[in-house]
């Protein structure tokens, strides 16, 4: 990564308390460059996930999440999710078929290519495209014809794979915030979303840019980050890589 990358994210002094007041993590500060796969670490209960939906604007939190310099809310809070895009570990259940799912993301006003949808430059995005999404899954080791089937007949790792190849396809976010997106596959298929997800920001085509993942693979991790964080209960910090297991 060069040294001259553009910073994508910034976080300030981020905590995050649970409902009787006590907090679950303090002090986040860190920040996400171009071309960063961020591993975020830590045991369970650390606060990886919350962590994940503070950066998103999707909890509550005290501090500030900077996105290209502005606040969510100075963006509009759901276009900043269109660029900073979280993928959960369980999709909850969905009612249709992943096809409708993604027609009804991309009908959003946030993803209007007349209206806020816009590149850098100014000028208009392309509207989502399916077949695009399609192409993602297949990278992916998805059958085509699951796009048809209901969510509910799709069994855990289809879905979590389907989930990820929307996100992706929507082709819109520059940040992806993954969590344990490969959680629920097996050794081939997680290899294959891996190689996909650090290809693709590598490509100069590509609108991704950056990726925080939480993993518990330390392999996993290894294998796909460029930075590491970890979460402790003495607080929040950066290592220099993934110790050795």
């Amino acid at each position: 990564m060069s040294a001259m990358s553009e910073t994508l994210l910034e976080l300030r002094e981020i905590s995050c308390a649970r409902s009787d007041g006590s907090l679950i993590f303090s002090d986040a500060t860190f920040d996400v460059k171009e071309g960063d796969v961020l591993v975020l670490r830590g045991k369970s209960g650390a606060g990886k996930s919350t962590l994940l939906k503070c950066i998103a604007h999707l909890n509550v939190y005290k501090g500030e999440v900077l996105y290209r310099g502005r606040t969510p809310k100075a963006i509009g809070v759901p276009l900043f999710r269109t660029r900073v895009l979280y993928v959960p570990q369980r999709p909850s259940l969905l009612p249709g078929t992943p096809k409708d799912f993604f027609n009804t993301i991309s009908s959003f006003s946030a993803r209007d290519p007349k209206g806020s949808r816009l590149s850098k430059k100014g000028e208009q995005t392309p509207a989502p495209d399916l077949n695009q999404a399609v192409e993602v899954g297949r990278s992916f080791g998805l059958d085509d014809e699951l796009w048809d089937r209901e969510w509910s007949s799709l069994s855990g790792g289809e879905s979590q794979r389907m989930v990820l190849a929307v996100a992706i396809g929507l082709d819109a976010a520059e940040v992806l915030l993954l969590d344990e997106p490969t959680s629920a596959l097996d050794p081939q298929s997680s290899n294959s979303v891996e190689t996909y997800l650090t290809s693709e920001l590598k490509s100069p085509d590509s609108t991704l840019k950056a990726i925080v993942w939480i993993t518990h693979s330390e392999e996993q991790g290894r294998r796909v980050g460029t930075r590491f964080v970890e979460i402790t209960p003495d607080g929040i910090r950066e290592e220099p890589n993934v110790p050795e297991v």
